[in-house]
């Protein structure tokens, strides 16, 4: 059965035992949780369908289904969440440097809630459409739609987490797609009385991108402020440089001021730039030439043995991933669309983030303080766009007797440093990230007891 809506929406009868994983390769012995994966159509008409891993938490949790279920994004746009997320962040297994073996996550997130990744928009990792041309009509609004449409099926294939409290969080270019869904969410569950009315009790985003400029802005005076670039080099950039948020002005001048900064960053990465950097790190990925975040593209640092693991037959049978046979291999972030292919990308989304504020979700931004492409600075700068009130003053909060960051509350919206983190605050600090995780779930405040 299909609904003549907008949405589509069809019968998910028996999918829910085709998608469980028995085992993947390589995985520990005696794992006691459950996990399925495979594909949802939201467009019939092209054959349009998002590849999903599910992970819940473990059997001996009481009452997993009335643990939160909890949906994970990466950015990008075109970055995978199962291989960024799940398998490089946040997941319950990572892959050894064989390529083929996994190991446990001590600090896996599905420990206190049930984890969904979801590869979006079509042509992220095993996501497809069956028109070629359709990967050229992503954009942000197309990705909440399609992303409502595949959650809206998904709770009809698991109908157990109907009733369960729903979050989304993610990363990056997330801080598009993440606010832009929620508030699709929230009026749909209105508009659609025949549809399942979803949960949703909050979002939380980090290292968000949120305004264009802001983030350009802020890239270069955080580099600035810790010394990567010197004094002249800065304020000849913010002379010369048109910085509109898009592509810097092509004058000669402007290009050797970019230059300067380039040879005097050296050969870091910037989404941590105090970790050691790979052997096959891509200089022009790095490069501050390159504009802004969306065409320096993934991190060149990101782990290779994960896409050898994913690209292995056997790993996708036990996924039941590539079933239609793609003629591409699966990537970390996809090359299938490009930045100019992108259809619509505000330039901020603090609007979006003030309607879900005012829609009394939860809402809570945090920064890793070593990243520069999404920097702390930029994020700074948009929440004083937003202008919210202040409630709780900026301080250190604390974990295991050690300051674990500093954070802010603003009225209806809680901003957290993790110290010691990159772009991607799990992978880079697992214990801190997944304590800020409890607490926000939680609705609690992060500890801010000080260690005798």
């Amino acid at each position: 059965m299909t609904t003549k809506v907008l949405v589509y929406l069809s019968r998910q009868d028996g999918l829910k035992e085709a998608d469980k994983i028995t085992r993947l390769p390589g995985q520990p012995n005696d794992v006691k949780f459950d996990q399925y994966a495979g594909y949802v159509t939201v467009d019939p008409q092209v054959g349009r369908a998002l590849f999903y891993y599910f992970v819940e938490t473990p059997k001996k949790s009481f009452g997993k289904n009335k643990k939160p279920l909890v949906l994970w994004l990466n950015g990008g746009p075109g970055c995978s969440s199962i291989g960024n997320g799940a398998m490089s962040e946040l997941g319950p297994f990572f892959v050894k440097s064989d390529s083929k073996t996994l190991y446990e996550n001590p600090h896996a997130w599905n420990n206190i809630a049930n984890m969904l990744f979801l590869e979006s928009p079509t042509g992220v990792g095993f996501s497809y459409s069956n028109v070629t041309s359709d990967y050229k009509n992503n954009g942000d609004k197309r990705t909440a739609r399609d992303s409502y449409t595949f959650l809206i099926n998904w709770l009809e294939r698991f109908p157990e987490y109907k009733t369960s409290d729903f979050f989304i969080i993610g990363e990056s270019y997330a801080g598009h797609f993440i606010p832009q869904l929620a508030n699709l969410i929230l009026e749909n569950n209105i508009k659609y009385k025949n549809f399942t009315t979803i949960k949703l009790k909050g979002i939380a985003i980090g290292n968000a991108y949120i305004e264009t400029i802001e983030n350009e802005q802020g890239l270069f005076d955080y580099l600035w402020l810790r010394s990567v670039i010197q004094n002249d080099t800065y304020y000849r950039i913010k002379s010369v440089c048109n910085i509109t948020g898009q592509d810097y002005n092509g004058e000669d001048v402007c290009i050797k001021a970019l230059e300067a900064a380039d040879i005097e960053k050296g050969r870091i990465s910037l989404y941590n730039i105090y970790a050691p950097i790979c052997n096959s790190l891509q200089s022009d990925k790095n490069s501050l030439q390159q504009g802004n975040i969306l065409k320096k593209g993934a991190d060149p640092c990101s782990d290779h043995n994960v896409e050898s693991y994913m690209n292995l037959p056997e790993v996708q049978t036990a996924f039941h991933a590539n079933t239609t046979k793609l003629s591409h291999a699966w990537t970390q972030c996809s090359d299938l669309f490009k930045h100019d292919d992108w259809k619509d990308r505000p330039d901020s989304v603090l609007p979006e983030i003030k309607q879900a504020i005012d829609s009394k979700l939860r809402v809570w931004l945090y920064s890793g303080d070593f990243d520069a492409i999404v920097s702390v600075t930029a994020t700074q700068y948009s929440l004083q766009n937003l202008g919210l009130p202040i409630e709780t003053t900026w301080g250190p909060w604390y974990h295991k007797e050690q300051v674990g960051g500093y954070f802010m509350v603003y009225k209806g919206l809680t901003y957290a440093i993790v110290n010691g983190a990159g772009h991607m605050v799990p992978a880079d600090q697992p214990e801190r990230a997944l304590e800020l995780f409890r607490v926000f779930l939680e609705g609690k405040q992060l500890n801010t007891s000080s260690p005798a």
